[in-house]
């Protein structure tokens, strides 16, 4: 966290599995207030762990986002918003086709408030009944995250034409950019 005393922004940062990392990763890189996005792995057994040990389910790893933002510019709340709109928060180990403990729901928390924060989103969403089966988001400290490999960041805007983002990746990404229009980056 950087020290607010000296003028430089107070910056705080969260973990988030919805799936498979390259979906979060696109959508939250277009939001003000997000400094930086790096897609990973978090809470498995194996120490850095490859995205082919990660993808054979065995190690317990979560495909992941790590979030580093200003909370002046978006809340943790607002990030939840968005993290709960691009991804199903009800099924189990699985996020559409992407089946597996590792695209399994998570909020992996990195202080006591985004845990309260992130607990009580989650008693709201349950309550408004948003979604015909409950919540199974699983809401755990952040024990252990690892980057993943060099070409699994900003794999969407490097790779648009790939098929998967074609049809999985592109489609979040817009109705991201519909619901949360208001918190885009300005673009060039």
């Amino acid at each position: 966290m950087e020290n607010k005393s000296n003028g430089a922004k107070q910056l705080e940062v969260t973990t988030l599995g919805g799936g498979c990392f390259w979906c979060l990763e696109a959508v939250y890189l277009e939001l003000k207030g997000i400094e930086k996005v790096v897609s990973g792995y978090s809470n498995g057994r194996v120490p850095n762990p490859t995205y082919k040990e990660v993808c054979s389910g065995l190690t317990g790893h979560a495909e992941v986002v790590q979030i580093t933002f200003d909370p002046s510019v978006i809340s943790f709340e607002d990030i939840l918003n968005v993290f709960f709109t691009i991804h199903d928060p009800t099924t189990l180990n699985r996020q559409g086709a992407d089946v597996g403990t590792q695209y399994r729901s998570g909020i992996y928390y990195h202080n006591d408030d985004q845990r309260r924060i992130a607990e009580e989103k989650i008693r709201q969403l349950d309550a408004a009944g948003l979604w015909a089966d409950p919540i199974v988001t699983e809401v755990v400290t952040l024990e252990r995250y690892y980057p993943a490999e060099d070409y699994h960041q900003n794999y969407f805007a490097r790779n648009p034409v790939q098929p998967y983002c074609q049809y999985v990746v592109a489609p979040k990404v817009a109705k991201a950019r519909k619901e949360f229009f208001q918190r885009l980056r300005a673009t060039a």
